[in-house]
């Protein structure tokens, strides 16, 4: 074989990336499913997809700024949460107490 002949792609490897390729496609129909969905999911770290395919890289990096979007939104609106739990706390603070204050402790 000469140097400037490229070495054939054996069917082995091309069947490895195909598959690497369809493991990312299904991953990515995944967490797009579920960052569209308002159900809470519990995700796995899937396991050896190995680096994303190059026609890939657009699709997941779209989907990556929609998850940080998405993230975003959510603390905006555990804050929100947060102050409301606050102002009911306060509220319930003035109730005047319906029984005992003091307990007789000479009797």
């Amino acid at each position: 074989m000469s140097p400037e002949t490229p070495a054939p792609v054996s069917a082995p490897v091309h069947e490895q990336e195909a598959a690497a390729h369809d493991a990312w496609v299904a991953t990515l129909d995944v967490l797009e499913r579920d960052l569209s969905a308002d159900a809470t999911t519990r995700w796995t770290e899937p396991t050896g997809l190995g680096p994303v395919p190059r026609d890939l890289v657009g699709r997941a990096s779209r989907l990556l700024a929609a998850q940080r979007d998405r993230s975003a939104d959510l603390e905006t609106e555990r804050r929100r949460t947060l102050e409301h739990l606050g102002a009911l706390r306060r509220v319930a603070a003035t109730d005047e107490p319906r029984g005992s204050v003091y307990l007789d402790a000479s009797a």
